[in-house]
């Protein structure tokens, strides 16, 4: 392995970030206020601007997203509220609790909101700090030596650069290409999600873990607007035509009562649809080979039954770029401190988000998913 052994003023560093999600766009931020160098490269040409339903924003993930810069408007886009009920499959409110602030006391325990919202506001912070983006562009080779690492794009492009930061989500081109084997599994379940008028009297996340699919629940996204999702046992793709997506989430919502009709009766485009596996997946050993480290999906992913896949990125993106903007010296060591700090965070999380589903999916009576809950939550609240 090379030593990352890069020294000087942060004016003469380069950085090449893989991927413009969560991870990838927050590093970019971060790393070009410090006065370091970042290209961005996206391997879609919208740079994932109209993709997703909606997203929930627990405080940890709200904490990374203050220290970006970004809070004010994502609370001016989102929908902030600090409980969570758990309801009958009629829409009887059986339990309805105070939600840890996970992110600190000034700020809500969750907000949710659009994400292609989110994404917007992210991109825009990465254009306002500096960096050189470049969208459908993949990275095709890297060539690491010991003083940096030669990339070579699509776009018939060739760039030089003391980093390259991983942030091309679950399905990571660039881990494969450094020699890293650890691969996404899927779980067991899927989910529909889809986004709809908010229902008057919708102020929090609903769950009902009961009827014909393991979790059906909803999140404000805004003052008019929410999403919704149900989620049930993975099935092949290629046996749901896309054109049929209204139709099977409408299958399992139709079930439900409380604010669920009105929902239901927006389900109409199957476009509007979305349909995901669970999946899990946590890097062991090392982050990085030589000048190459893993930030975000890439290194580990979590179904969302805690709903932590985006702050455990934002997360990612914050410390290495701590860690980097301190350090006179890029080397191994330091690169190791990052996935020394990450680790011990990120395997609890993932691990609980996993048993939390096999709960559901197997009845798991040992799974202690209150204390599950409550253990994870108070891990949260810690700084990264």
């Amino acid at each position: 392995m090379s030593s990352t052994r890069t020294s000087g003023t942060r004016a003469h560093r380069t950085v090449l970030v893989v991927g413009g999600g969560s991870a990838g766009n927050a590093a970019a931020i971060l790393l070009r206020r410090a006065g370091i160098a970042v290209d961005l490269v996206e391997a879609r040409d919208d740079w994932n601007a109209t993709a997703g339903s909606g997203i929930t924003l627990q405080g940890n993930a709200l904490r990374v997203l203050r220290e970006l810069g970004v809070w004010e408007e994502v609370a001016r886009s989102g929908y902030g509220f600090d409980a969570v009920g758990i309801v009958a499959p009629d829409g009887t409110a059986l339990h309805i609790t105070e939600d840890l602030r996970t992110g600190g006391d000034d700020l809500p325990a969750t907000v949710g909101m659009r994400r292609p919202r989110l994404q917007g506001i992210l991109s825009d912070a990465v254009r306002a700090a500096g960096a050189t983006v470049r969208l459908g562009v993949r990275a095709t080779s890297l060539d690491q030596d010991d003083d940096g690492v030669t990339v070579r794009f699509t776009d018939g492009a060739v760039g030089r650069y003391d980093l390259v930061i991983a942030a091309d989500g679950l399905h990571s081109a660039t881990r494969a290409a450094i020699g890293i084997t650890d691969r996404p599994e899927p779980t067991g379940m899927a989910i529909w999600r889809v986004a709809a008028p908010r229902p008057t009297g919708v102020t929090r996340t609903d769950l009902c873990y009961a009827g014909p699919a393991y979790i059906a629940g909803y999140c404000p996204t805004g003052e008019s607007t929410l999403y919704a999702y149900v989620v049930e046992d993975y099935r092949d793709r290629a046996g749901i035509p896309p054109a049929s997506y209204a139709d099977e989430m409408r299958s399992l919502t139709r079930h439900y009562g409380g604010h669920w009709p009105e929902i239901t009766a927006h389900i109409t485009d199957p476009a509007q649809v979305n349909y995901t596996w669970f999946d899990r997946m946590l890097v062991e050993g090392s982050w990085h080979r030589g000048r190459v480290v893993l930030a975000g999906d890439a290194a580990h992913c979590c179904p969302p039954t805690l709903a932590q896949g985006a702050a455990l990125s934002l997360e990612d993106a914050w410390v290495l770029a701590q860690l980097l903007i301190a350090a006179d010296t890029w080397d191994d060591a330091l690169l190791q401190r990052y996935h020394e700090r990450r680790i011990g965070r990120v395997r609890p999380v993932v691990e609980a988000s996993v048993r939390i589903g096999r709960w559901q999916l197997d009845g798991d009576r040992d799974a202690d998913v209150p204390g599950l809950m409550g253990r994870t939550a108070a891990l949260l609240r810690e700084l990264p």
